[in-house]
């Protein structure tokens, strides 16, 4: 009875929270990803009547999105924290257990639950009892699917506490998202055409085993819910009695100016956060890994690419770095006319810059080119990096959680996961933006791109953060106010954004959201494979092209990619008063 009124009170509380929270953009952003979530749930389902292995195929992958979206995307839905409830004296398992019902209360989980409506549909394409069969498994499978994401993020939360735990959580979660990215790859070395026959042994797939008439999987289910559920709530505990390491035993910081002092605290908030080494150590582990995974088929021309892919991924990390410190803001807002914004930037150079160089240095070695498009390459995606990295992050500023009052989840940074996952995007569009002269007057005239390169870095880097520095000098209170309260002050709420029709609104959306599959993948990554000879490559439509359409193609999404950009930005650029 305990339990149960627990789990319903918890649920009751979620309810409450999601009402009054679902207003505005988040609102907006909500609907845009149930509605782009029910079309994939559609799909799920439509598989439910056409094969079998593909939908235990599709299961795994929603399984695996259950699993590395939180840990990437900021520790996932945390509307109710077990923080919450410590001073109540609840019994670990009961906490779980209410903690999970809630759970099931948002959107994440109710399009999932749309999407294992395959397993009634493919039970009763069998039978009756196997239609039957498949309610227990939907709720079970669902139950799964919740519970090794609450688990996920429970280990690399614990994980984020020592040093050695956030440097090998880096970089296996690096591993795994590089390794997925090239999941075909894998499919060519092992010479599978289809789906392989383990996929539906993964406990993705039991829920289908069951219905498809191995009932033992129904039970396999049961007793995996229960024990994921009482190893999560042993990391509860452990969660609710964590500390923070202390960094008292550290030597003092000396600098003889201003921009001196603030590279020697970045520099030190290198060394120090957790959080920022467990970012730093993924992008150098995707990268590598990204750009060795196709000497499983004994290509490397990806190997050179792996310092400016570390520079982008490491900079998509970085995107909301005045975010990310908290209300420290007010320590630049109350000294007249200063700004730390190139501070920050020759920082950022310093823990990135090295470690870009010594890959493109060390893998093009390994295959004696392309010299000339790697380090124009590398230089341009450098200084653009370290110019719009502040540039977003003042612009685009997502509030975050000021670094001593995280909760027990060091993923958590902010509360506005959305924000944060666009923000990462754009930061990687952007980044990319920047590299393209550079990469094609390499591709064209050789050595020339490199001094193409230098140029454009420098532009950029002295550029946008002229622009950062003027948006913080002009802008810093009203951006100490919304790091301090979250909210966006009466005046600037009312933005164009706000006056835009739902049409309007909803193409802004598509825009923002989908620019970057035409511009990177389609367009410049596809011109990258052309360029290597890697043709009829996964889905990148222009290594499938005649040889005389391929560079047209890839061109062409490029700028179908900035033109969406560009559509959206004009869409919601300040008309004037008439």
């Amino acid at each position: 009875m305990a339990v149960a009124l627990t789990t319903l009170t918890m649920a009751r509380m979620k309810v409450a929270i999601l009402r009054h929270a679902f207003r505005g953009t988040r609102a907006q952003t909500a609907s845009t990803g149930a509605t782009l979530g029910s079309l994939l749930a559609a799909g799920t389902i439509y598989l439910a009547f056409t094969d079998p292995d593909l939908l235990a195929a599709a299961y795994a992958i929603w399984l695996l999105g259950w699993i590395l979206g939180p840990v990437f995307m900021g520790g996932g839905d945390e509307t109710l924290r077990p923080e919450y409830f410590t001073m109540l004296g609840l019994p670990p398992r009961r906490l779980a257990t209410g903690l999970l019902v809630a759970a099931f209360v948002g959107v994440a989980p109710l399009v999932s639950l749309v999407a294992l409506a395959g397993l009634p549909v493919a039970g009763a394409l069998i039978g009756l009892p196997n239609a039957l069969v498949a309610v227990p498994a939907t709720v079970l499978q669902l139950a799964v699917f919740v519970l090794l994401s609450k688990l996920a993020v429970a280990v690399v939360g614990q994980a984020l506490r020592t040093r050695s735990g956030a440097i090998a959580s880096g970089m296996l979660n690096g591993a795994i998202l590089a390794a997925l990215g090239q999941i075909w790859i894998f499919f060519v070395a092992f010479g599978e055409t289809g789906v392989p026959s383990v996929v539906r042994y993964l406990p993705s797939g039991w829920g289908l085993l069951a219905v498809q008439g191995e009932w033992w999987a129904l039970g396999a289910l049961a007793l995996l819910t229960l024990l994921l559920l009482g190893a999560w709530a042993v990391l509860l505990g452990r969660r609710a009695g964590a500390r923070q390491p202390s960094g008292r035993s550290r030597r003092p910081m000396t600098a003889a100016t201003a921009n001196g002092a603030i590279i020697a605290k970045e520099l030190r908030t290198w060394s120090r956060d957790l959080v920022r080494s467990h970012q730093l150590t993924f992008a150098l582990s995707y990268a590598v890994c990204f750009a060795a995974v196709p000497l499983i088929v004994g290509w490397n021309g990806m190997l050179p690419y792996a310092g400016p892919i570390f520079v982008v991924m490491a900079a998509a990390m970085a995107a909301n770095q005045y975010g990310a410190d908290g209300t420290a803001l007010w320590l630049t807002v109350m000294t007249p006319g200063a700004s730390d914004v190139r501070g920050r930037q020759l920082a950022w150079l310093a823990a990135q810059a090295p470690v870009g160089v010594v890959l493109t240095v060390a893998f093009t070695s390994i295959t004696g080119g392309p010299w000339p498009l790697v380090l124009a390459l590398l230089a341009a995606l450098l200084g653009g990096a370290a110019g719009l990295v502040p540039l977003i992050s003042v612009y685009g500023l997502v509030p975050g959680t000021d670094p001593h009052r995280r909760a027990g989840n060091p993923l958590r940074t902010s509360e506005d996961d959305s924000g944060l996952t666009g923000l990462a995007y754009l930061t990687l569009a952007l980044v990319l933006v920047t590299g393209l002269p550079a990469a094609l007057v390499a591709l064209r005239y050789g050595w020339a791109g490199v001094a193409v390169g230098v140029l454009t870095g420098a532009l950029c880097a002295w550029g946008f953060g002229l622009l950062a520095e003027r948006r913080l000098r002009a802008q810093g209170p009203e951006l100490l106010d919304l790091m301090r309260t979250g909210r966006r002050q009466r005046a600037s709420v009312a933005s164009r954004f706000d006056q835009l029709s739902t049409t309007q609104r909803t193409l802004v959306w598509w825009c923002f959201g989908f620019g970057a599959i035409p511009l990177v993948p389609q367009g410049i990554l596809a011109a990258f494979f052309v360029s290597g000879d890697m043709l009829r490559h996964s889905w990148f439509l222009a290594t499938y092209m005649p040889s005389g359409l391929r560079y047209p193609v890839a061109a062409g999404f490029v700028l179908l990619g900035l033109a969406m950009y560009g559509l959206g930005l004009w869409i919601i650029k300040p008309r004037p008063a008439t």
